[in-house]
């Protein structure tokens, strides 16, 4: 099969089509036919080698890890699922491929009237969200605060928040801040002056915030939120400096969190944008794209 590897750290350009084994579901796994894949920020910085220290990995590295597809293997254990199956999910690594294998648990149905994009933009997204407002306790009647609300997580977590009953403000660049009052958040720009901005809006600051930026703004939410348990990152490094809670890792069972998302698709009550498409072959430029950040929805590769 065709897929996208790189045999060194580097730039974007380190990432090239290479033809691979195939893989194969074992036993409590399924194998799809990839569709759709999601490109996220922690694949360019593991590209990077920023992650090394971390996250080493073995050369040749395919990355990724969501896609949305059809299933045409079928692993021992595995009940609920059929062959011709359309899922989107986790895989066990190894998602910029035209196939790739899922774990049990690891993915869900796709709503029959979303586009294959649209689903691989989800995975990541949802169960990081979830994962977040669930470590924060967001609940009916709170404001929550979520800086950088445009991205992939950011989207996910204003729509998740506000379906819990929370009021919702969101930081975003301005071209971004219609499509945030599109979906009832109230839209404040990034940087210096945060604080007034959002006590304009909620004059005693918020119960909870999300830090999905990772751009330096945790001393505002910390003050905006009354104290660092009220306040989560998923992206500043200097999370422990200032005593914040840094939510990283997949949760073991994801499967409520994407088929939550997945019902709410089809009650038309929650929309991800897909940002931008690219062929197998431009995953170096999707990575391009991805770092420069402001991206509004996710990137998606497409196999075929």
């Amino acid at each position: 099969m065709k897929a996208v590897q790189f045999t060194e750290y580097g730039e974007p350009d380190v990432l090239r089509i290479a033809e691979v084994a195939e893989p194969h579901a074992g036993a409590g796994q399924i194998r799809v036919t990839v569709r759709a894949i999601g490109v996220n920020p922690w694949e360019w910085k593991v590209r990077s080698g920023a992650m090394r220290e971390f996250l080493p990995v073995d050369f040749p590295y395919i990355p990724g890890g969501e896609v949305s597809g059809v299933v045409d293997e079928i692993g021992d254990g595995i009940t609920g699922f059929s062959v011709g199956d359309e899922i989107f999910g986790f895989t066990v690594g190894a998602a910029y491929a035209e196939y790739a294998v899922l774990a049990q648990d690891q993915f869900a149905q796709k709503p029959p009237a979303l586009p294959w994009p649209e689903a691989a933009a989800l995975p990541t997204a949802a169960e990081t969200a979830a994962r977040a407002l669930d470590q924060l306790g967001v609940t009916d009647g709170q404001t929550v605060l979520v800086n950088g609300a445009a991205g992939g997580v950011g989207l996910a977590a204003v729509q998740l928040a506000r379906f819990r009953g929370a009021t919702v403000i969101g930081t975003a660049s301005e071209p971004n801040h219609d499509f945030l009052r599109s979906l009832g958040v109230a839209p404040v720009s990034y940087g210096e002056g945060l604080v007034e901005r959002v006590r304009e809006i909620a004059s005693a600051g918020v119960d909870r915030a999300f830090d999905v930026a990772g751009k330096g703004g945790l001393p505002d939410l910390i003050e905006l939120a009354h104290g660092t348990d009220n306040v989560i990152t998923i992206a500043d490094p200097d999370a422990q400096k200032y005593g914040v809670r840094f939510s990283s890792g997949r949760s073991k069972n994801p499967f409520p969190a994407l088929d939550q998302v997945a019902r709410l698709v089809e009650q038309d009550s929650f929309t991800l944008p897909v940002a931008e498409t690219f062929p197998l072959e431009r995953a170096a430029d999707a990575h391009r794209i991805s770092q420069a950040g402001h991206i509004r929805g996710k990137l998606i590769l497409l196999p075929a």
